[in-house]
């Protein structure tokens, strides 16, 4: 998906046995060239970087914290170079290595998820002037707004209702592909009517409301009136100048604790001390501390 229109470029599908690490392979030739690639870490490995990179696709991927590197040359904005192995024995005869950039990093607010860890990207971005270190981090900060996406198609193009009371109704591997490229389908056509509106206005698509949109949208489908080119346009030019009006306000400097109701996930248990958290009072630009 691109993250700054929550459009969706393309989806794979698998079954159980089918690790997402094998699926993402199926989107690459789908990747605009002028595109930055952002992916967690779990995506990432020494043969999928080796590919991507060969493609001349632009990368900004999280490393695992268990992963070696060692550094080869500090950059003035404190990143450095350093060499990624197929395997521990290539690393120890300086074997196969590709140079990668590593941009290092701690959040000194003690109220944000991941304050006092040390987080890894690594790029094959090497131009430090044009492309900062705390510019990049910030990037990949970005990456969360594809969890927005999923939101959006499953609370709110898609809700449970008395008639439905799962996500997918669909009892055959077949019908479930159809109803995930339906909703992706019908969430891209929402998106695409949303940044055509925005554009207009000259205005940041994340100022307007989704569920907003997609309500406008609903009502207004019905009373498309198609006959001829001219009123086709009408209806369109309309739809667009009432979608522009779904505003919402800038979104709040907040966090949520990596937290969960029942301890069955790596993440900490809930407790009280997690809930009513107050407002953060830095932006994450300024939490971020180069090392």
């Amino acid at each position: 998906m691109e993250l700054g229109t929550h459009v969706e470029v393309a989806m794979a599908v698998g079954g159980y046995h089918d690790s997402e690490q094998k699926l993402v392979e199926q989107l690459w030739d789908h990747l605009p060239a002028d595109a930055l690639l952002l992916e967690d870490r779990g995506f990432f490995s020494y043969a999928h970087w080796k590919k991507l990179d060969a493609r001349g696709t632009k990368l900004l991927i999280r490393l695992k914290g268990n992963l070696i590197l060692r550094s080869i040359q500090r950059l003035p904005d404190g990143s450095f170079l350093a060499k990624i192995y197929p395997s521990p024995q290539n690393r120890d005869k300086d074997r196969d290595g590709i140079i990668v950039r590593v941009i290092e990093y701690t959040l000194n607010d003690p109220e944000r998820t991941g304050h006092g860890e040390t987080h890894r990207l690594a790029t094959n971005l090497f131009d430090h002037t044009l492309f900062p270190a705390l510019e990049l981090a910030c990037y990949y900060h970005e990456r969360w707004e594809e969890e927005l996406v999923v939101d959006e198609q499953k609370t709110h193009q898609d809700p449970r209702r008395p008639t439905k009371p799962t996500h997918l109704r669909s009892q055959t591997p077949e019908g479930v592909g159809q109803e995930l490229y339906a909703l992706s389908l019908g969430h891209f056509v929402v998106r695409a009517l949303m940044l055509e509106a925005a554009q207009r206005e000259n205005l940041d698509v994340d100022r307007l409301s989704f569920t907003g949109c997609l309500q406008i949208l609903q009502a207004r489908l019905p009373e498309c009136d198609s006959t001829t080119p001219q009123r086709l346009d009408q209806w369109y030019d309309l739809l667009l100048a009432e979608l522009v009006q779904e505003r919402v306000e800038p979104r709040r400097n907040r966090v949520n604790p990596r937290v969960v109701k029942r301890k069955m996930s790596k993440f900490a248990k809930k407790r009280p001390e997690h809930r009513g958290r107050p407002p953060l009072k830095k932006t994450f630009a300024e939490t971020v501390v180069i090392t």
